[in-house]
């Protein structure tokens, strides 16, 4: 009898050690590590475009890293020039992107609950992706007038499906089990949304924040090319850049325009990190 404990309880302390990891850093020096080596790799490639491949009566085309770094961050005045208008455009953003957020939970919310909501509501979440946001951006300028108001609807209005579908899809991946079990202790319809189905679907409810996030940055740009009056955005320095043929300013305002968006993914990955340690997947 003991013998066979013994025979039981090896297979079992042997499979609670662990493993050694086959890469020799830890997890979190390495998502610093890695993209800092592509970044480098890119500016690399770049630079060598730029002085290698371009003609240099051409070069204002693709102007090289530095070039772009004196021109565009460290002279003081287009400094100043580009994230005053990149400012305007991410309260814009997330203005919109808060506003996409409340209204996507919302009715997802409203769509698992009963499939006559679903049904009736779900087409139009998919119509209003499929619309050309560039044919309805000046009708809104026509109906709501060309402030930030117009902006933050062009914003919500790109920004809102990926947070309906997102969480309606975790909202509806609960298991029928745990529906069931819910079902015997008598738990209201209330009950089981807040203690059952939102905790689940949070995960899902991250990731599609983590899209809209940078989808409301590309609508707020997008409404800055059409609507030229009030505060200018980068969208419209964007325009200006290009008529000037400023190749390094308009870079500076795209690469800024880019971190921006980084960073918001960033922030939702965090989130993410946080609620899966919750759940206890990490």
């Amino acid at each position: 009898m003991t013998a066979t404990l013994e025979a039981v309880q090896a297979p079992a302390a042997q499979a609670k050690t662990p493993k050694r990891p086959l890469w020799p850093f830890k997890t979190a020096p390495v998502r610093v590590f890695a993209p800092v080596v592509v970044f480098v790799l890119v500016i690399a490639a770049w630079a060598a475009s730029s002085h290698l491949l371009i003609p240099e009566a051409s070069r204002f085309l693709l102007p090289s890293p530095e070039e772009v770094l004196a021109e565009g961050l460290l002279d003081a005045v287009a400094r100043t020039e580009i994230l005053t208008a990149l400012w305007s455009t991410v309260q814009v953003a997330l203005v919109g992107l808060a506003l996409a957020i409340v209204l996507g939970v919302l009715f997802a919310v409203v769509m698992s609950q009963t499939r006559w909501a679903e049904y009736s509501l779900y087409p139009y979440a998919v119509v209003l992706q499929t619309i050309p946001i560039l044919a309805v951006v000046p009708l809104f300028g026509f109906w709501f007038g060309y402030e930030f108001g117009s902006r933050v609807i062009v914003c919500v209005m790109v920004a809102l499906f990926p947070v309906i579908t997102n969480t309606l899809f975790g909202l509806k991946s609960v298991s029928s089990a745990e529906h069931d079990l819910f079902t015997l202790h008598g738990a209201s319809r209330f009950q089981r949304l807040w203690k059952l189905q939102l905790p689940a679907a949070l995960p899902a409810m991250i990731s599609g924040f983590k899209i809209s996030g940078g989808q409301a940055i590309i609508g707020s740009i997008v409404a800055d090319f059409f609507f030229r009056q009030g505060v200018p955005g980068i969208g419209r320095m964007i325009d200006v850049y290009r008529q000037r043929l400023a190749t390094e300013e308009l870079l500076t305002a795209l690469l800024l325009s880019s971190l921006v968006g980084l960073a918001l993914f960033w922030c939702f990955d965090f989130l993410a990190g946080r609620v899966d340690r919750l759940h206890g997947k990490r």
